[in-house]
């Protein structure tokens, strides 16, 4: 073939064979196989839809209008697709009645209750922009968010648990009780024109809810329904502020697009595409995991979505499971936790088919917990974050044990994701760099902040997450932590989830966090930090033993700390920075 080519080539005048030569050695390469580097395109098998979450209710209704959407068991009430659509539009137009106009961004304060459920929903038939706010925010929190994504409006629950939501939006502005609703003036939240409380009671300077609800007549309800067409799926519809275990939370903007398709995604993963199926949320429903994979997904597949609580309650879950007879279940680590020990004493009857954690990292003993207490069918797993609106990698419908066991799933459909290193290189499978997902699911942007989304958000439209993070041969993806969680002991990478997963099959251990502490010759050292059976203790040398022969000796830890909770976020995230700074407040109070 290569002497054929060069007799070819020399009958022409612009070659001779020695030029010929030169020149095939230049053109001709080997074919690389790229089988071996961390890089995965899942293509998907199904188009994504063209729809934006308004009219994503609308063609729920007219398939499952009179399939119950919602149950909020702590309010005990109930409502239809129907009566959801009814009331969203409702609100819609009570809003437009307002002066709201469309792309106008309205906050969303409340725990979770039905009234949240309904509004996200009306706020999307109206075509504004829902601003997630945390239901445990304090004043500071509350007027940096507000402030941060200019709110012209805002929704707020009344009281949850020790919350007062309008005593602190008083705190942070004494006028409001001064002020006339629908014409705020306010100081400190310039911004703010209206105030809309869930509430029976009416209070100064707000609407409350029911008001807004009948301020539309019908021929107002009607334009919501004709200025459907008139909103992008592309357009911004929801601003996720980030946890903030590090610093001052982001303000991720989310379009109708990826909200739709990643729910509906994340929902067949789930199997709710293969039957009805009634979903207990004991997340939050303010965050990603709830607005997309709870709510977004039961939306998209017509499934039930059950509230057993305001707020993270295991008892209410419990009955919820029974009352409800719901056959899923959605949490976190940390909740699946609470709920088995609670689930040890009352063995209640269940019948729950799926149990889906995600959020944080989950060890193998937990997974093997809610297989045997919860008896559950399956247990599967889903990893994201707000900027790739919630779901990036999910547990397959099939995947075994041990897929479900140690990896956090498959890339979803329509997604790319790559590992790198610190240089940005492609690493080969099977080695630790850092997460990088390009797709529909990318966030439109950190609102009003350039630099910040130019340094998460390249050029070329990756991503980088943050996470250390590792693809194994059969592209199933592991997380490792955080890129700064990772500990350096003597110049030794340590990875913090490789140990509690091995901690948390102590019997005696409820619930392992690793931390590094600093240590002047090595740079850090290794620190367990440890939820025990009883507030049971553990000595360094009793720990020493129960870790040798199964980790390397440098992992294993060399300080320990028994704690009764950690401190976490209200999406049931460790805050890690700040269990380090309890950890080093407490010791140099020794």
């Amino acid at each position: 073939m290569y002497n054929r080519l060069i007799k070819l080539l020399s009958r022409t005048n612009r070659f001779t064979r020695s030029t010929v030569n030169t020149r095939l050695h230049i053109v001709v390469f080997r074919k690389r196989d790229f089988s071996d580097l961390s890089y995965i395109h899942n293509i998907g098998k199904e188009p994504l839809r063209p729809l934006t979450v308004g009219q994503l209710l609308e063609q729920t209704c007219f398939d499952h209008g009179n399939t119950t959407a919602v149950v909020s068991c702590h309010q005990d009430k109930r409502k239809t697709y129907s009566d959801i659509l009814y009331e969203a539009d409702r609100l819609a137009a009570g809003l437009m009645k307002m002066g709201f106009v469309q792309g106008e961004s309205i906050g969303l304060w409340a725990p979770n209750q039905i009234e949240w459920y309904t509004s996200f929903l009306g706020c999307a038939r109206a075509g504004l922009v829902v601003v997630s706010l945390n239901p445990a925010y304090q004043r500071r929190e509350l007027e940096y968010s507000i402030n941060k994504v200019a709110l012209k409006g805002i929704i707020c629950g009344h009281k949850f648990r020790k919350h007062n939501y309008y005593e602190i939006l008083e705190s942070i502005c004494p006028e409001l009780n001064k002020n006339t609703p629908g014409h705020l003036r306010m100081k400190n939240m310039p911004s703010l024109r209206n105030i809309i409380m869930i509430s029976e009671e009416k209070l100064g300077g707000s609407f409350n809810y029911n008001e807004v609800l009948n301020m539309p007549g019908e021929a107002e309800i009607e334009m919501v329904k004709k200025n459907q067409q008139k909103i992008g799926f592309d357009n911004p519809f929801n601003i996720q502020l980030t946890s903030g275990t590090t610093g001052s939370p982001k303000a991720a903007v989310i379009s109708h697009f990826s909200t739709v398709n990643n729910g509906y995604f994340a929902g067949k993963r789930n199997e709710l595409h293969k039957k009805h199926h009634t979903i207990c949320l004991q997340n939050p429903l303010f965050h990603a995991y709830g607005t997309i994979i709870a709510l977004s997904a039961s939306l998209n597949h017509g499934s039930t979505l059950v509230l057993p609580s305001d707020g993270f309650d295991p008892e209410k879950s419990l009955d919820a499971l029974r009352e409800e007879d719901c056959t899923i279940i959605y949490g976190t680590p940390t909740m699946y936790v609470d709920l088995i020990n609670i689930q040890k004493r009352r063995k209640e009857a269940l019948n729950v088919e799926i149990a889906l954690t995600g959020g944080a990292s989950c060890s193998p003993q937990l997974f093997e917990d809610m297989l045997q207490v919860l008896k559950v069918k399956k247990v599967k797993s889903v990893f994201g974050m707000s900027e790739t609106t919630a779901s990036s990698f999910q547990s397959l419908e099939d995947d075994d044990k041990e897929k479900s066991t140690n990896t956090v799933g498959y890339l979803q459909e329509h997604l790319e994701a790559k590992v790198i290193d610190r240089e940005g290189h492609i690493v080969p499978i099977g080695v630790p760099g850092e997460l990088c997902i390009r797709g529909y699911t990318t966030m439109l942007g950190y609102y009003k902040d350039e630099e910040k989304t130019k340094k998460t958000i390249g050029s070329d439209g990756w991503l980088r997450t943050g996470d250390q993070f590792m693809l194994r041969e059969d592209r199933y993806g592991r997380i490792l932590g955080r890129y700064q969680e990772m500990i350096i002991r003597g110049g030794e990478n340590i990875y913090p989830k490789e140990i509690e997963d091995f901690l948390n099959t102590h019997p005696d251990i409820l619930e392992a966090q690793v931390i590094g502490l600093p240590n002047e010759r090595l740079g850090e050292e290794v620190c367990a930090c440890l939820r025990t059976k009883d507030g049971r203790n553990f000595t360094v040398q009793e720990l020493k033993g129960f870790c040798k022969g199964e980790i390397a000796s440098f992992k294993i830890p060399t300080t320990i700390h028994i704690v009764e909770v950690f401190p976490t976020t209200a999406t049931g995230k460790i805050q890690k920075n700040e269990l380090l700074q309890l950890i080093l407040n407490k010791e140099s109070n020794i």
